[in-house]
């Protein structure tokens, strides 16, 4: 008389337990990683979206003193605040900086838009956020 198999033996349930506990050691490190790396890149592309009404308000001497007076909404903005500094006639080098809030992964860090002699707009992030998470168009 054969027995029927009616189930998996222990050894086979440990190896997919051991399979998902690898899978899950490769998987939530580079999640948090896309996350940290999507939470910058909005930040960024929020200011960029300010670049433009920035530079026209300089060009026409305006003294904007929020994102508001540039044309963004008070509740665009939702994982940090947006600081506007430095626009006037005796201040050459106006400052866009976005301070993410306390309960993301960047507590109080910065990124910054800052307008160069030159014209041109140079895009800064503080030391303590990696360098892997912030686009390369923001040094």
């Amino acid at each position: 008389m054969k027995r029927q198999q009616h189930g998996f033996t222990l050894i086979e349930l440990m190896i997919v337990v051991a399979i998902i506990g690898i899978l899950a050691a490769i998987a939530v490190p580079q999640y948090q990683n896309y996350v940290a790396r999507s939470e910058v890149s909005s930040a960024l592309a929020t200011l960029k979206s300010l670049q433009t009404p920035a530079e026209l308000a300089v060009q026409e001497g305006d003294t904007p003193s929020s994102a508001s007076d540039l044309g963004l909404s008070d509740n665009a903005v939702q994982n940090g605040k947006i600081t506007v500094d430095q626009f006037g006639d005796d201040k050459k080098q106006p400052k866009l900086t976005f301070t993410f809030d306390d309960e993301g992964n960047f507590s109080s860090e910065t990124l910054t838009l800052e307008r160069q002699d030159d014209g041109g707009w140079q895009c800064t992030a503080s030391k303590d956020i990696d360098d892997d998470v912030v686009p390369d168009s923001c040094g």
